[in-house]
């Protein structure tokens, strides 16, 4: 028995059509938009998230409850509730403060560059990827988020000093009493600081391992001898990353620090370098596992009460904080006058200008009516649709005549002659 196949008419086609009408829109329309990250104000061409906000708002209270410990509870939750209270204040000051610094065109790199051989130092990773992850480790952000937030940084205090501190004028008399009556406050223990230049051994074969003693030794005589500053050969010769910065190490180390890792030496380093006076160049020492460093003393201060003229700087700073601080505030109240500055309902900015708007504009509100994309998308939807089921199809053969065209036919012109070929 042959299988038979029925021919579907009329209402039965239009009913199969219909049905598969939804699975062509789905196949077709976008998935519908999701909000990622909700805008919690705008600050000229920038904008703050909620999420960074949040996150900010983590990163301080753990950073106040480390610094707070064996104090009070109360007062540790105090900090805490204060510094969520200006956190959106905080975030629009430093936007404010780095757009300032490229308005002046301020250039950091070099500090930047400095900053950051300085934590590969201290990270003892010489490899840049492998930094790179240790980094994220840490901080738990990209190295070039890393980068980025550093840089910021690094800008609000040069606006901040150049537009605010720089117009601050302690006088020495008042350092001098500061000194006089703190003397207590500056007494330091042994330190030196240091600069060096490292060889390294790299793959630790004994072939590798001897040339790169010879070139150690090489490096020694020249930094020994008066031709070479030792400072020119380490940004040259040296392998690790405090060439960036001349071979300077980026801490001041004390005679056995005790709990403080950033500032403690390795015994044997210590018991030559604190031997000695500024200017020293030690002979080589072999660092297993990295390969033959070579220290030039720059500094040894010995231990005691520092003298004023050590300090004046550090009182400098002391002093001018209690001026400084309202002069910020007002400068950055500034700022905010001469900004485009918007803020969502639900969250405050604790250092608002006194009559400056920021109200929240809705964009939807304020634009005209016009062609959405899912309007748009929506119309191509229908024509791909009507593709297929002919708008008002009923099953039914229409033998109705065509209606007019609704484009004037072009008249042909009348013939000159005759069928004889006689003028007409």
């Amino acid at each position: 028995m042959s299988t038979r196949f029925w021919p579907i008419r009329g209402a039965a086609v239009l009913l199969v059509l219909l049905a598969s009408v939804p699975a062509l829109f789905a196949a077709d329309r976008p998935d519908p938009p999701k909000v990622v990250e909700e805008i919690a104000a705008k600050v000229n061409g920038d904008i703050i998230t909620r999420g960074e906000l949040e996150k900010s708002r983590v990163d301080l209270e753990r950073e106040i409850r480390q610094q707070g410990q064996g104090q009070p509870a109360a007062a540790v939750q105090k900090a805490i509730d204060q510094a969520t209270t200006d956190e959106l204040r905080n975030q629009i000051d430093q936007l404010l403060l780095v757009q300032k610094g490229k308005e002046l065109d301020i250039n950091v790199e070099d500090e930047l560059k400095k900053e950051i051989a300085s934590i590969q130092a201290d990270s003892k990773i010489s490899d840049p990827d492998k930094f790179h992850e240790w980094l994220r480790g840490i901080t738990g952000i990209s190295f070039e988020e890393f980068r980025q937030k550093e840089k910021n940084k690094l800008i609000t205090e040069r606006v901040v000093s150049e537009q605010v501190w720089r117009n601050i004028v302690i006088p020495e008399a008042d350092l001098q009493k500061y000194y006089n009556e703190h003397k207590s406050e500056f007494i330091r223990k042994e330190s030196v600081t240091l600069r060096m230049i490292l060889i390294s051994t790299g793959d630790g074969k004994p072939e590798t391992v001897a040339a790169a003693e010879r070139k150690a030794n090489a490096l020694l005589a020249r930094a020994r001898g008066s031709a070479d500053k030792f400072s020119d050969l380490a940004r040259q010769y040296s392998d690790d990353p405090s060439a960036a910065d001349d071979g300077l190490l980026p801490t001041a180390f004390e005679r056995g620090a005790g709990s403080d890792p950033a500032k403690q030496l390795n015994k044997a380093i210590e018991t030559v370098v604190f031997s000695h006076e500024k200017g020293y160049v030690t002979d080589l020492i072999q660092i297993r596992g990295a390969g033959f460093a070579i220290y030039r003393v720059e500094d040894h201060i010995p231990a005691g009460q520092a003298s004023f003229d050590d300090v004046k700087n550090q009182i400098n700073s002391i002093l001018m904080r209690p001026i400084a601080d309202p002069k910020l505030r007002t400068y950055l109240t500034t700022l905010r006058q001469n900004a485009f500055l918007q803020i969502k309902p639900g969250f405050i900015d604790s250092g608002a200008a006194p009559g400056k708007d920021t109200e929240w504009k809705d964009p939807a509100k304020l634009m005209p009516e016009t062609t959405t994309k899912s309007a748009v998308a929506n119309q191509r939807h229908m024509k791909k649709l009507l593709g297929v089921i002919p708008y008002g199809f009923t099953g039914q053969k229409d033998t109705a005549p065509a209606p007019p065209s609704a484009v004037t036919p072009v008249q042909q012109a009348p013939p000159t002659t005759n069928s004889d070929g006689t003028p007409r």
